[in-house]
């Protein structure tokens, strides 16, 4: 992304970044992935279990997220994902880890899934990153220090 000066909307801000996938495309690829961990494939209806819609909603993504490269699927079949689809959706994972750990860190809770899923698709890589440097940090000195880092 270009180097701009002054304040924007979110939407602005949004137009000047290059990404092919929407936020709800990456909440259905990153389940597909989360799914995929347990399974050997993943089924249309079972997608739309998972995420609280209509079939009918998850088959249209999946056309959408297919016709990307994402993932390779047959009408009425099973869900795989390409070469490209696994990395992209190896690091929705991670993304969503790395904010999970660091929200349930700085709120001293268990789970913060609902902030994660709200926040997870602002945050750019580089933050994401610098995030996990930070937790290997302050978990390390947790380590070495029996209580928490401040």
């Amino acid at each position: 992304m270009e180097k701009r000066e002054g304040f924007y909307t979110l939407k602005g801000y949004q137009n000047g970044e290059a990404h092919n996938m929407t936020a709800s495309m990456e909440d259905y690829l990153e389940m597909i992935c989360r799914l995929l961990l347990t399974e050997e494939v993943v089924r249309v209806n079972q997608l739309a279990h998972m995420l609280h819609v209509k079939p009918s909603s998850a088959s249209k993504m999946v056309k959408n997220l297919k016709g990307l490269g994402y993932l390779l699927s047959e009408k009425y079949g099973y869900i795989r994902l390409t070469d490209k689809g696994r990395k992209a959706g190896d690091y929705l994972l991670f993304r969503h880890d790395i904010l999970n750990r660091f929200l349930c860190m700085i709120n001293e809770s268990e789970d913060e899934l609902e902030q994660v899923e709200k926040i997870e698709h602002f945050i750019n890589e580089k933050t994401i990153y610098n995030i996990e440097n930070f937790l290997k940090i302050h978990e390390k000195e947790k380590r070495q220090n029996k209580g928490p880092a401040v």
